[in-house]
């Protein structure tokens, strides 16, 4: 089926199919179901992308892209966990009755078809599939190439799901052709998107917000700072820097760079360069060289999304000096304070600029399902009309319906 005809299914189905909650909760318990119980065709579909994506991308980027049990198992309690929260759609948000006697409710609506460009993270596949359909529009997804055989199985069984469910399996689409082409025709789909959410590197997102027609929202590209400042509890600064970096540093809230308050660098560098001794690879400034054995930063390190084992690392003269630098090199999307004093703490919160910002926590926890939202569609890292991760309550819009009993103006 080409992209075209995609479209046209599901701009039809977005505009003659509105769910009540009961029944898109049952389907999406279906839909976990079939997940779980088709996960060795999934499995198996996974082991065709990686043999395919070796040698071509990078380890950690091989492990983005890997599944097991475990796995499907958390993606399908994620569809479960969308089930759970309230439904937002025809929710009357404001109220309002004029002195004429007209009622005036604003009132959350689907967007309609909601598009999905997105990398070689197979995982994403069910999130945006399950968040689409819990917020009551029709999703068609486009993903990368290194993927598309993961990605397919999963949608396989979530159709399978819908199917039996009773329900048109076209709320959950997939683009077959992952070349170029079909992501801009997504992109200047007038009249078919109403929403395209790119989710992927910064050549993805830059592409569809340059090149877009339809809606776009800017996603996901992630520098993020941790600054320990000259209070920080060291222990405690160890332990959330090695955890913003090693966790899982192919994705997008992973830390890149560090800043250290020159008053506490002699003391907290010499324990970071031991922790992260033959696991992570430290690009310092000269300050950070004179003080442990490391690379010699470049200027480019700081505007670097790594994704891997490696972190930039300066030394800045106080608060002030490091919410200067995160302004200049940060994407917006999350940052954190190591401190215990809380003037420094206060600053931080108020000047950086950030869809998420942290005191004295890791940056890992900027997700959807951390943050109670089920599982995400993805960061924004912009202001209008969505900030931080993207769950039910983004992917609604709303209109106004005024009820009136023969006013005229």
């Amino acid at each position: 089926m080409t992209t075209f005809e995609i479209l046209e299914l599901a701009k039809d189905l977005s505009l003659h199919s509105f769910l009540d909650a009961n029944t898109k909760n049952n389907a999406l318990r279906q839909m976990a179901k079939a997940l779980t119980q088709n996960s060795d065709k999934i499995l198996a579909a996974n082991k065709v992308d990686i043999e395919n994506a070796k040698g071509k991308i990078s380890d950690v980027m091989i492990d983005r892209l890997t599944l097991n049990t475990e796995r499907i198992e958390a993606m399908a309690k994620g569809i479960c966990d969308v089930a759970d929260l309230p439904d937002g759609v025809f929710k009357v948000l404001a109220t309002n009755t004029l002195e004429n006697g007209l009622v005036v409710n604003k009132v959350s609506v689907p967007f309609g078809v909601v598009a999905i460009i997105y990398e070689s993270r197979p995982n994403v596949t069910s999130d945006a599939a399950a968040l689409s359909f819990k917020s009551g529009n029709v999703c068609v997804l486009r993903g990368g190439k290194e993927a598309y055989n993961s990605s397919k199985a999963i949608v396989d069984a979530l159709k399978m799901g819908l199917r039996e469910s009773g329900l048109n399996e076209n709320y959950v689409n997939l683009v077959e052709d992952t070349t170029r082409q079909s992501a801009n025709e997504l992109m200047t789909a007038v009249g078919y998107v109403d929403l395209l959410i790119p989710r992927g590197g910064k050549g993805l997102i830059k592409a569809c917000t340059e090149n877009a027609t339809v809606p776009c929202i800017e996603t996901g590209t992630g520098i993020c700072h941790i600054f320990v400042e000259n209070s920080a509890d060291i222990e405690k600064a160890l332990n959330i820097v090695n955890n913003a970096k090693t966790s899982r540093p192919s994705v997008c809230n992973a830390a890149e760079v560090l800043l250290v308050d020159k008053g506490i660098a002699n003391e907290f560098l010499p324990k970071l360069y031991d922790l992260f001794k033959g696991k992570v690879e430290l690009r310092g400034d000269s300050a950070v060289c004179d003080i442990i054995d490391c690379t010699r930063a470049t200027a480019e390190d700081f505007d670097t999304e790594f994704l891997d084992y490696i972190m930039a690392v300066k030394i800045v003269d106080g608060v002030k000096e490091a919410v200067g630098h995160i302004s200049s090199h940060s994407t917006h999307h999350s940052e954190s304070i190591i401190s215990e004093d809380i003037r420094a703490q206060e600053y931080f919160t108020t000047y950086v600029d950030s869809a998420a910002v942290y005191v004295n926590a890791s940056t890992r926890f900027t997700d959807g399902g951390e943050f109670g939202l089920g599982c995400e569609m993805g960061i924004s890292t912009q202001k209008l009309h969505a900030r931080g991760p993207m769950g039910l309550m983004e992917l609604n819009t709303y209109k106004y319906i005024i009820k009136g009993d023969g006013q005229v103006r």
